[in-house]
């Protein structure tokens, strides 16, 4: 089959490689449509170190059961189906216990680091574990269906937040799992605040439903979130981009008493204002991609509730991946979510 491999940092070569070998209980899903994630363009140049070349990365897809395991029940071929980005053990203590995305020797599609390799998606087939399939509702594309891995992740952290109707939210990046956090925050029926470097993705903010957008580089952040909630700071704020400087504004946003859901994780470790969250009484959580959302997301995309379709840039070739990459790597203008096609 035709994949497109990391073979170093910074360096792709679309090539063949050989078929995947599923096993007893996995299926073989010829690729229809599987999405760049920023994680891989981070992941590309080795800064994340959760990309380890040689490795076949993408973990955003859709697409068609072509063959299944002797074990796998449920499933055939021709089925149409997207799948989790975790992969995980039936019989882990976490799992069991309803946090599967906690689950140890958990592993992600398309990532390769120092504790496992699992290949991904930017390839003409994958080998996929029957228990984390998910069936494809017809009035869905194999293109929506590749973005129900970031919506997914999107919901978790917003099911963890504990957010009220009515309550004021502010989102700190404006990227794509922040987008999506926005459009799911006003479908729950909160005043959502927007907060981001560039106006370009600011303006998408507001067409995702943000009721005020804030750039971070012109205006006094908290003073702002302060004007709009009654001078006592925001009930809940989501930070969707991992470094200290929008952790700590975004502590700064919160009322006492408010919630701080961490989304992002560029930087391993950050400065932590410890003394403003324990007077504050801030509770601070993390969200650790998906658990259990596939089938809500795909029923909200299904009736229309969630957009997905405006957030997709450009769809092409598989064997352009490489030059989509740069583009991406490199901030050009316009570019949101690209969607590779095998």
């Amino acid at each position: 089959m035709k994949a497109l491999v990391l073979e170093a940092y910074n360096k792709f070569d679309f090539r063949d490689v050989p078929n995947p070998v599923i096993g007893d209980d996995e299926v073989l899903v010829e690729v229809k449509a599987v999405g760049i994630c920023g994680s891989d363009v981070h992941g590309m140049d080795g800064s994340t170190g959760r990309r380890i070349p040689p490795i076949i990365m993408g973990h955003e897809a859709s697409g068609q059961i072509i063959s299944t395991g002797k074990n796998v029940d449920g499933w055939k071929s021709g089925d149409r189906v997207t799948f989790d980005s975790t992969i995980y053990k039936l019989d882990d203590w976490f799992t069991l216990n309803g946090h599967y995305n906690l689950s140890d020797n958990r592993m992600v599609l398309g990532v390769s680091c120092t504790e496992f390799k699992r290949d991904g998606a930017f390839a003409q087939y994958v080998a996929i574990p029957q228990h984390i399939l998910h069936r494809i509702p017809e009035n869905v594309t194999y293109e929506q269906a590749a973005l129900v891995e970031p919506v997914a992740v999107a919901l978790h952290a917003v099911n963890l937040s504990g957010i009220k109707l009515n309550d004021t939210v502010v989102v700190f990046g404006a990227g794509m799992i922040g987008l999506f956090i926005i459009q799911l925050l006003k479908q729950a029926g909160c005043t959502v605040i927007a907060v981001d470097i560039l106006d370009e993705k600011l303006e998408m903010a507001e067409k995702a439903g943000a009721d005020v957008i804030l750039n971070s580089q012109s205006d006094d952040i908290p003073g702002e979130i302060r004007k709009h909630t009654h001078n006592r700071g925001a009930d809940v704020a989501f930070e969707a981009v991992g470094i200290s400087v929008t952790i700590n504004s975004a502590i700064s946003s919160l009322r006492k008493g408010g919630t701080l859901v961490l989304v992002g994780n560029l930087s391993p470790s950050i400065d932590f204002p410890l003394q403003k969250v324990v007077t504050g009484e801030i509770t601070v959580k993390g969200s650790c991609a998906i658990n259990g959302e596939y089938p809500a997301v795909l029923e909200l995309i299904s009736k229309g509730m969630i957009d997905v379709d405006s957030l997709i840039s450009n769809v092409v070739p598989l064997s352009e991946g490489a030059n989509y990459f740069d583009k991406l790597y490199n901030k050009e203008p316009g570019m949101l979510k690209v969607i590779l096609k095998p």
